[in-house]
């Protein structure tokens, strides 16, 4: 089993896929695109993002996945267990 998550983002929607699931949650109009995830900590996230707002240069961005995964009903902790990594993909 694979233990890499990947996110991605299409327009102002943010994919967040592991194995067979694909999590797709409203980001807002602002992000361009993900760079780069900093930090990775059971369901917590620091990226690097680049926005509308200031296209020229990266931001510092968080995402926490736990209370996402709880509204969809996805027990958190059996979720993001096996995962170790998460990648940034760009469609």
């Amino acid at each position: 089993m694979d233990q890499v998550a990947y996110l991605g983002n299409s327009g102002e929607y943010t994919s967040f896929t592991f194995n067979d699931r694909c999590i797709r949650f409203f980001t807002g109009r602002n992000l361009i695109r993900y760079t780069a995830v900093k930090e990775w900590d059971h369901g917590y996230l620091v990226v690097n993002c680049r926005n509308h707002t200031a296209p020229e240069r990266d931001e510092e961005d968080y995402i926490d996945l736990i209370p996402i995964l709880e509204n969809l009903l996805i027990e958190p902790d059996a979720f993001l267990e096996p995962i170790k990594e998460v990648e940034i993909v760009h469609d």
